[in-house]
């Protein structure tokens, strides 16, 4: 980061060159950045498959197929002095119920 030398705002770097916004000053010359960072390959960074499910499994009935696994999730649906919502999601047919206790 660069300061203008007239007025002491921040120098705005273009690709040939860095202006100052505010009164005008213009610097010549290529503007070269740098880091003291090393940029590394993580080839221990995994790819999930698209239907990955990351909620909890319970032990919830569907009223639908009768499977007994269902994932299960909360979501605060009114106001904040009530109990949040819980969603019970079937894990064979997905068929969705909510809970209001």
């Amino acid at each position: 980061m660069e300061f203008c030398p007239k007025c002491g705002s921040v120098l705005m770097m273009k690709i040939k060159n860095s202006s100052c916004s505010r009164c005008g000053y213009t610097k010549k010359g290529a503007v070269t950045l740098s880091t003291k960072e090393k940029i590394e390959d993580h080839p221990e960074i995994a790819v999930l498959k698209k239907d990955f499910k990351t909620e909890p499994v319970v032990n919830e009935t569907c009223p639908k197929c009768g499977h007994e696994r269902a994932y299960f999730w909360m979501v605060q649906t009114r106001s904040s002095d009530e109990s949040p919502t819980k969603f019970f999601k079937c894990a064979k047919c997905g068929h969705t119920k909510r809970d209001y206790r």
